[in-house]
């Protein structure tokens, strides 16, 4: 493996030095190319031709990964198995909504820690976290299927703010004006409840939109769903999405994965509605991703619009998330079936 960095974790003014260009313009010239899809230095032909090779010959390929497998949906949706090089693989999805909008569903860990007794990454456990550049490839790869991708989730495997300075490293990538350009309304992370990471981005940013993995608002429910209620409760949830909300400005999203018998009854709705009250919240309504091996049923549809009708009668905006994935198990809930 090569020692040095690969170039999709670098901003401009740091490629130049990185690679020993003759230029330092080219390090904004090779980022530009990155953007474009250059898969090697041969491709950047605005370089003189020396210097492509002398660059080749020190980093044959820019990417330290490779994909493996791509799994099309029916919806227009895509799921990619993705190689490291250090052997291990991660999972990513491209998801497409009926006006044909394409969003980055990116991993931000090898494995998760987090053990969401309802999700099949939680039974994978923990490897390493991904770097900035490995995060990064992941949009490149996707970008190569369709193109121009307006929006990017921090949904798949791992929990990003237990990274949080290559998931911030990212968003800088991503955001840059010469590079994708995206605005960070564009960007969401999703967390099942890091307290600290909250408050963390409350004081120093990025204030990107912010999704809670919430799936009960009862402490020991929950507890029993999610093992990161037993260090951060909440009550002290709730506190960091007030300091978070308070510096962003912007709505909460809380995503309520439900589960016959489990979380999918009109009391489970009133009690969120409740903890929910003094936060600017949307709740996404998930019927659970049916996973081989896990202990759950999917609700029925009228479970769901029971749940969905209690939360709005009490004043809570509720949405149903639309199945995207699930056909090739890139929907919530299922990435890492096709590591095991």
């Amino acid at each position: 493996m090569s020692t040095l960095p690969f170039p999709a974790g670098l901003l401009p003014a740091e490629l130049a030095p990185a690679y020993g260009m003759d230029k330092t313009f080219r390090g904004l010239q090779a980022f530009k190319w990155l953007v474009k899809g250059a898969r090697s230095f041969a491709d950047m032909t605005d370089f003189p031709a020396a210097e492509r090779e002398r660059l080749m010959a020190l980093l044959p390929s820019l990417y330290s990964s490779t994909v493996e497998a791509v799994l099309d949906d029916a919806d227009g949706s895509a799921k990619l198995k993705i190689r490291l090089a250090d052997g291990s693989a991660i999972e990513s999805v491209l998801l497409s909504d009926q006006e044909g909008r394409l969003t980055a569903c990116l991993s931000t860990q090898v494995g998760c820690p987090m053990a969401c007794a309802f999700c099949k990454t939680g039974t994978l456990g923990l490897l390493r976290n991904l770097e900035a550049h490995e995060i990064m490839e992941q949009f490149l790869h996707l970008s190569a299927l369709r193109g121009r991708i307006g929006n990017v989730v921090f949904m798949g495997m791992g929990e990003p703010l237990l990274n949080l300075d290559a998931v911030r490293r990212a968003i800088e990538l991503l955001c840059h004006p010469d590079g994708f350009n995206l605005s960070t309304r564009k960007i969401t992370i999703s967390t099942c409840g890091i307290v600290p990471g909250i408050l963390d981005l409350a004081e120093n940013g990025p204030y990107v939109r912010l999704a809670v993995s919430l799936t009960a608002a009862d402490d020991s429910l929950r507890s029993a769903l999610m093992p990161v209620n037993r260090s951060y409760d909440l009550a002290a949830l709730k506190k960091a999405l007030l300091a978070y909300q308070a510096k962003s400005g912007d709505r909460i999203t809380l995503e309520a994965a439900l589960m016959h018998g489990a979380n999918s009854d009109i009391a489970s709705a009133r009690v969120m509605a409740a903890w929910a009250e003094g936060l600017k919240v949307q709740v996404n309504v998930i019927p659970w991703n049916p996973v081989e091996g896990l202990p759950y049923r999917e609700p029925s549809k009228a479970e769901v619009r029971a749940f969905e009708d209690e939360l709005e009668r009490l004043g809570v905006n509720a949405v149903r998330r639309a199945k995207r994935g699930r056909g090739v198990g890139g929907a919530c809930g299922q990435l890492g079936e096709t590591l095991g």
